[in-house]
């Protein structure tokens, strides 16, 4: 079924490469109910819709499109939902009723061929851009996790405390980690996740409170759609539209140039993988939860070798048993110096595509720079999209080689410079 043959895979490497994508991205069955309690929706309602969501919609990757990609609320859309609640006036049951539409919209834009002809439009430099732009995403979020790197007043970041223990963990856990790479362990980066963890425990950074708690009961369909309609939020929800599509479309373009599925320019099964971030948005708004998007942690399964939907599987399944284990769960996704080492180490294995950039032609080279430089600075993967787009069909216009641009990319070019002018989404 997962044609682990052809992928030259096995169980125990998918089942390690699951294990080790739940690792890190777990902290979002924490993180995304806090945020959006911060709105007013009840923490233990977006508690079960995060994890129903990225239950169905890492399931139905699995089943239908056979891909390690793992699919979960989006961080920054969730951002974007508690600032809409929080600046328009609106009960958040309004804010649902959008994210309902644009899920919607989306599941019937992803019949049609349109993301598919996107994923082909792209150019191979912005194509490595993304996926280089995603590596430095993924890596500046596992720095800042673990306090290597602070806010700082003088130049925005600065260099972190190294007395600090989170600080010192995720030093330690790098080291052990960089280790067992360099002598070529399989399944290094989860052996250095464990490591870690039995670290944290023995410093007192890792405490359980618990074993098994009982799972909260799902609220189902408390969202107003009517509300959307009488206080005309259409451009909120063409925002969540539009950033849901583009922050998916370049996580699933850097994951599937990483683990090697993109095949000359094309994403195979590429409508089937789209629409299971649609139906997971769609039925997520259904339970209380923002939209859903592909996982960048997905790749940190693909670097430990998954290369299947049995990755997803795993992660599917160890979400849904997560109901039961809130305490355990809890306390890991506590303490970040467990996963800011892996994160820090995949964002190393996504350089690989610079080396692909025609660096001495400068209308190619400049728009991936764009697009590495924008993605970490804004926390967007969106935002970094965006200004790939816009700069590489100038840059082409302006110096005589226009028709080399697919026509998508000029229309999108125009709407992202409208989107950016008129409602920015972070």
């Amino acid at each position: 079924m997962f044609k682990f043959k052809q992928n030259n895979t096995n169980i125990r490497t998918e089942v390690v490469a699951g294990i080790t994508t739940f690792l890190t991205m777990v902290y979002i069955i924490v993180v995304n109910p806090t945020i959006l309690s911060s709105a007013g929706v009840p923490f233990d309602q977006v508690f079960m819709a995060t994890i129903i969501s990225t239950v169905v919609g890492t399931v139905f990757m699995a089943l239908f499109a056979n891909y390690p990609i793992a699919i979960a609320p989006g961080m920054g859309m969730n951002a974007y939902f508690a600032s809409v609640v929080a600046t328009q006036g609106l009960s958040y049951q309004v804010v649902f009723g959008t994210v309902f539409l644009a899920g919607v919209l989306f599941i019937l834009l992803s019949f049609t061929t349109l993301r598919e002809t996107l994923i082909g439009a792209i150019p191979a430099s912005l194509k490595f851009g993304i996926t280089s732009g995603l590596g430095l995403f993924i890596a500046f979020l596992g720095l800042r996790m673990s306090g290597i790197v602070i806010p700082n007043e003088a130049n925005m970041v600065g260099f972190g405390d190294l007395h600090e223990p989170t600080t010192l963990l995720t030093i330690a856990g790098l080291f052990i980690t960089l280790l067992l790479l360099a002598w070529n362990v399989k399944g290094a980066l989860f052996l250095g996740m464990i490591a870690t963890g039995i670290i944290g425990f023995f410093t007192g950074q890792l405490e359980f409170t618990g074993l098994l708690s009982a799972p909260p009961a799902p609220v189902f369909f408390d969202l107003d759609i009517g509300g959307v309609f009488t206080n005309g939020l259409y451009t909120v929800v063409f925002a969540f539209l539009l950033v849901t599509i583009f922050d998916t479309t370049g996580t699933m373009v850097g994951v599937a140039e990483q683990a090697g599925f993109m095949k000359n320019g094309q994403f195979p099964r590429a409508k089937t993988a789209l629409l299971a971030d649609a139906t997971a948005t769609t039925v997520g708004s259904m339970f209380g939860t923002s939209p859903s998007s592909a996982y960048v942690e997905s790749t940190s399964g693909v670097a430990a070798g998954g290369r299947t939907g049995l990755t997803s599987i795993v992660v599917a399944g160890l979400f849904a048993l997560s109901i039961f284990f809130t305490p355990i769960i809890s306390a890991i996704a506590n303490v970040p110096a467990i996963t800011a080492p892996v994160l820090i180490i995949v964002g190393s294995f996504m350089m690989e595509g610079l080396s692909r950039i025609d660096w001495r032609t400068f209308d190619e080279a400049f728009p991936a720079f764009a697009i590495i430089l924008t993605m970490p600075l804004t926390s967007s993967i969106a935002t970094g999209i965006a200004i790939g787009f816009i700069t590489y069909p100038l840059l082409k216009l302006v110096t005589g080689k226009g028709k080399e641009v697919h026509w998508i990319l000029y229309v999108f070019g125009i709407i992202f410079v409208l989107q950016m002018i008129y409602f920015p989404a972070h």
